[in-house]
């Protein structure tokens, strides 16, 4: 069995875009799509452990003890000396940094690709040009990775898409805690917070007038998000009268994973959670302002990817350098309503 270490990136969106790597992986050891013939094992931050066991390609996660930006040289040697007697043949570094390679040359796995990044000779021996216009999507360049180096770039096509939907079961029951009831058909999620910035997120009143508009057509609606988005959330749910579900702040990563498995629709900006109503199964509608909707896109045919295309966007920043935020702004209600039907 091949024993395959993967340093996993630390964004919820791109732990979830990144299972399109591991599936890609299980597939080439078997091609039934039986992942028996390839153990793979992911280094990763706490909070996507959720995430990974819900990944039947991933044997199993490996926490990474620092925080995101973090060096801790000492830690990253001790874990890297710790994984030796794992006997791992390849290791797949998917962030750029200099300090994510280190783990995997310190472990002395054998093989070591990755992106050249932060100029990262000698940590890594199978080292990758990252040719941006051949792989346009992130996803793209995360499948290439556990490609041969001669192989032809992967078309989004060929790309297997994340898959996450729990047992409904599991997932009726999660309902139940947070005393939710579900009727088919019934629940449109809403994300409204991103946790990269301000000029990825729709304004709370555009969100709380589809929610108005769902909520007359006799849906339910759930709103999702981390503790730093409960203030958003409580304003929209305010605007709503207080009908809506706020969840923001009050599930863990793997009950939200449970949870947006029962939505049919569900409306987003580009984040994490994003990502995750993609792989559950959700219809999709994703908002797009400062960021590109090819480079990272709701990996599912169900969906419809909302944006402008402003002279000025994608820009990439975390605020709006203009300081209008026209990107998202004049996008109106009225086109997320009808796409989410």
């Amino acid at each position: 069995m091949r024993k395959i270490l993967i340093v996993g990136p630390s964004w919820v969106g791109d732990m979830v875009v990144a299972q399109c790597l591991f599936k890609t992986l299980a597939r080439a050891a078997s091609p039934e799509s039986d992942p028996s013939g390839v153990e793979i094992r992911v280094l990763a931050p706490e909070w996507s452990m959720p995430l990974l066991a819900r990944m039947p390609e991933v044997a199993g996660g490996i926490r990474m003890p620092l925080r995101h930006g973090e060096l801790g040289l000492r830690a990253r040697r001790r874990l890297g000396h710790s994984l030796r007697e794992d006997c791992f043949e390849h290791a797949i570094v998917l962030p750029g940094s200099f300090k994510s390679a280190l783990v995997p040359w310190f472990a002395k796995i054998p093989r070591r690709t990755g992106y050249l990044g932060e100029q990262r000779w000698g940590l890594l021996n199978d080292i990758r040009a990252l040719e941006r216009r051949a792989l346009p999507s992130l996803a793209q360049r995360f499948v290439t990775l556990g490609l041969p180096k001669s192989a032809d770039a992967p078309s989004p096509a060929d790309i297997p898409r994340p898959s996450l939907a729990p047992p409904r079961a599991q997932a009726e029951e999660t309902a139940a805690r947070f005393g939710l009831s579900v009727e088919e058909g019934s629940v449109v999620a809403m994300c409204p917070g991103a946790e990269y910035g301000p000029a990825k997120r729709w304004p709370e009143e555009h969100f709380a007038a589809v929610a108005e508009a769902q909520l007359a057509r006799g849906r339910q609606v759930w709103l999702f998000g981390s503790p730093n988005d409960r203030e958003i959330a409580a304003r929209i749910n305010q605007r709503c009268g207080g009908r809506c579900a706020d969840l923001s702040g009050r599930t863990m990563l793997g009950e939200a994973v449970d949870l947006l498995s029962l939505a049919e629709r569900a409306l987003c900006n580009d984040s994490g959670l994003m990502h995750i109503a993609a792989a559950v199964g959700c219809r999709v509608v994703a908002l797009y302002g400062s960021s590109d909707a090819v480079f990272t896109p709701p990996l599912t045919e169900n969906c419809a990817r909302l944006s402008l295309n402003l002279a000025c966007s994608p820009c990439f920043k975390r605020e709006c350098p203009l300081g209008h935020l026209d990107c998202l702004r004049k996008l109106p209600p009225q086109r997320a309503e009808e796409a989410l039907e």
